[in-house]
């Protein structure tokens, strides 16, 4: 009975210390009244978007902008608000040297100096209601079909290019017809006919592999989604150099991606690596050891740990840290010829 008196005091509601009442819960907390917080997604979207933005001047005169995107993973275009206040995810309508356009908030209003904008700064035409939404799905309803025609017709044609993607402007006017091809085609014939079926302007466009892939999307060796067709606004120089200080092996299979050109991914911790390589005496290099004089043959980047040959004992190379040894003279990073020869195609 005890037992029972035991756990029935336990898992009763907490009282007031005071008044023995029960204790309410702040009216914020009450359900349904918890104060909006932004979701995860939508933060993270924003802050990757506000990158993009130019540094602030505190002395440049300051003007309202918002960020446009017209593509889920594409470039981001700034425009006058023209007034209007908007959320991020909402939709508006602008005039675009394509025509006009229907694109996503991705940066809410904020002001940045006017000196790091192209002027003029165009301004929005209105936020989008639901016969412009309506208007949007009735758009990619249609560039379904034309890329089935768009197919059908290169087959036709019999023309050496493979189709990849469709892109109609909100209002009609244009519709893009994206493909690649390993050399030069002449589709003249091919836009004539497709003219005649859609009577608008029609604008063909050979993309390269990496546009290729970041339109049509797929995973990475890594086995996540790829790089570029998740989050990755515009690409990155990126270079053999990169893969070579970072002590890659300069395997191709190993430091391209499934375009078959150098992994983007190279890029995202190169300025970590030219820090430690500011402060870490290279291959080749000449130093000073607690043990004598000798030169470096291998070096860990992350630990700071050498591998030093000594000119008293070199048939017995020692292990030490970078902090026990002065550089005498430095070694170089180098790509040779040969490895330009063979792997210049994954920097195109």
């Amino acid at each position: 009975m005890e037992n029972n008196e035991y756990f029935t005091e336990k898992i009763a509601p907490k009282k007031n210390k005071d008044n023995n009442e029960r204790t309410e819960r702040p009216d914020n907390r009450r359900r349904n009244n918890y104060p909006r917080k932004p979701r995860p997604a939508e933060t993270a979207a924003e802050t990757r978007a506000e990158k993009t933005l130019p540094a602030v001047d505190e002395n440049s005169p300051k003007t309202e902008i918002i960020g446009v995107r017209f593509k889920d993973v594409g470039k981001i275009y700034f425009f006058s608000p023209n007034g209007e206040k908007f959320r991020h995810g909402e939709k508006a309508i602008v005039e675009t040297a394509r025509g006009m356009e229907c694109g996503e908030i991705v940066l809410t209003n904020r002001e940045v100096p006017e000196s790091s904008l192209v002027s003029p700064l165009k301004k929005i035409i209105r936020k989008a209601d639901e016969k412009d939404l309506n208007q949007l799905e009735q758009n990619r309803r249609k560039e379904k079909e034309i890329m089935r025609t768009f197919t059908e017709k290169i087959r036709l044609h019999k023309l050496d290019m493979k189709p990849i993607d469709i892109d109609c402007t909100f209002d009609g006017s244009k519709i893009l017809f994206y493909f690649t091809s390993d050399g030069r085609v002449d589709f003249r014939d091919l836009v004539k006919d497709l003219a005649a079926i859609y009577r608008t302007r029609i604008e063909l466009r050979q993309i390269g592999v990496r546009d290729e892939a970041k339109m049509l999307g797929g995973l990475g060796i890594c086995g996540r989604p790829f790089c570029c067709s998740s989050f990755l606004g515009e690409f990155q120089p990126v270079s053999i150099k990169m893969a070579k200080e970072q002590s890659l092996s300069l395997n191709p299979t190993k430091i391209s991606g499934t375009c078959g050109r150098l992994m983007c991914c190279l890029k995202y911790e190169q300025n970590c690596y030219e820090d430690f390589l500011r402060t870490t005496p290279k291959v080749g290099a000449y130093v000073e050891t607690p043990d004598g004089r000798g030169s470096v043959e291998e070096v860990n980047l992350l630990t700071g740990i050498l591998k030093v040959k000594l000119d008293k004992k070199p048939d017995v190379p020692i292990v030490i840290n970078k902090e026990e040894v002065r550089v005498i003279k430095d070694g170089k990073i180098r790509v040779n010829s040969d490895e330009i020869k063979a792997l210049k195609k994954l920097e195109e």
